[in-house]
């Protein structure tokens, strides 16, 4: 028998070089701008800094946080925004993105042209979403307007500007889009029901609703779950729509038009913004982390 002579190297030189330079290449990117980033934000949160040169940061500790909780006054408007934002997207466009879930799982004729339509506004970008649905709130030429017929003077409606009206508008063009999302998941949750579920509820002469009240909707707790904590996110994440809109002034105020305002504003106050930055954080990570843990015990009991 021959002597071995080592084990045989599938991969060259050059096939090593190039996974490691795509495998490299876009971890340096994410630790550098996810990670390092956020680290960067969390220790700024308790300094002061004009991002002018290094050297004008200074330690304040607590300082941002006291100013922010005690005597912000657009910071609990904020906060109260977003949380009306998560409950009008869970209130609202997810039981109707279920409803459309449901409809389509029943293949009816043109499902794929309904799901194109209803998805549609998911792939699009935020801002050409603003800036759609800003041509639809003008309040001269705009379609709501003509339609109601309150675009003449006198009769305007001003549903961007007015503060008891902004908030709401712009809500129903972030339900319009979050609703094709919720459908999308939902569809995908119903396309992993076992069908012996539904042929054994009606061998039992369960009606439609009955089936999928008792037997379909208990099997989408996991579906339920991921939409649960993505509406979540989406609520704190709300930038695009309020920036395109009005800039989240006059009743639109955000954590996260707020952290906007106050890093890259004129007032460049980035010690300031990182603690609302560091805010918004937290109380993301309250959301995630219990939900990966969840996850992870399912995952180490299967």
């Amino acid at each position: 028998a021959k002597a071995p002579h080592g084990h045989r190297r599938l991969l060259t030189r050059r096939d090593r070089v190039t996974l490691g330079l795509m495998a490299g290449v876009p971890t340096i990117l994410h630790v550098t701008l996810v990670w390092l980033t956020a680290l960067a934000s969390i220790a700024l949160a308790f300094t002061t800094w004009d991002g002018i040169g290094f050297g004008s940061i200074q330690w304040v500790g607590l300082q941002n946080f006291r100013e922010l909780f005690a005597s912000n006054p657009q910071f609990w408007p904020a906060v109260q925004h977003n949380v009306i934002w998560f409950v009008v997207l869970i209130v609202l466009p997810t039981p109707f993105g279920l409803f459309l879930a449901v409809q389509l799982d029943k293949k009816i004729r043109f499902s794929r042209v309904y799901q194109t339509a209803f998805f549609l506004p998911v792939v699009m970008s935020l801002a050409v979403i603003g800036f759609v649905w800003q041509l639809i709130y003008n309040p001269d030429t705009g379609l709501i307007n003509s339609l109601i017929g309150a675009n003449k003077p006198g009769h305007y409606i001003d549903w961007i500007g007015d503060p008891d009206l902004n908030l709401w508008a712009v809500l129903i063009a972030a339900s319009w889009r979050h609703a094709g999302y919720m459908m999308i998941l939902y569809l995908a949750g119903l396309k992993g029901v076992d069908p012996s579920l539904r042929e054994a509820s009606a061998l039992d002469g369960a009606g439609e609703w009955q089936t999928f009240k008792n037997v379909i909707f208990p099997t989408l707790r996991p579906t339920n779950t991921v939409v649960l904590v993505v509406t979540i996110i989406e609520a704190l994440r709300a930038f695009d729509l309020v920036f395109v809109f009005n800039k989240g002034a006059q009743g639109t105020e955000l954590l996260s038009i707020l952290v906007t305002n106050n890093i890259i504003g004129e007032s460049s106050r980035i010690g300031y913004g990182s603690a609302i930055a560091v805010v918004l954080l937290v109380i993301s990570l309250a959301v995630i982390i219990p939900y990966l843990i969840a996850t992870f015990r399912k995952e180490r009991r299967a």
